[in-house]
């Protein structure tokens, strides 16, 4: 299941993985993990992506209420 928008996060921000990989002091592979939904990051993590890309951390995650009726 694609809980976070992280991918798609990066792209409205014209950033690469590679670039939030230094902004947050993170492995790139991480980073790809994060953006393929592969693995799910920490809430506090997230807050840290949030605040590199300068997005509203309840941007960074996909709506699950409308996918739960």
């Amino acid at each position: 299941m694609d809980i976070n928008r992280i991918k798609v996060a990066l792209a409205e921000t014209n950033r690469k993985n590679k670039w939030l990989a230094a902004q947050i002091g993170k492995d790139e592979s991480t980073i790809f993990r994060w953006c393929t939904n592969a693995r799910q990051l920490f809430l506090a993590n997230l807050l840290r992506v949030a605040n590199a890309l300068e997005v509203d951390i309840r941007n960074s995650l996909y709506s699950i209420s409308n996918s739960e009726n």
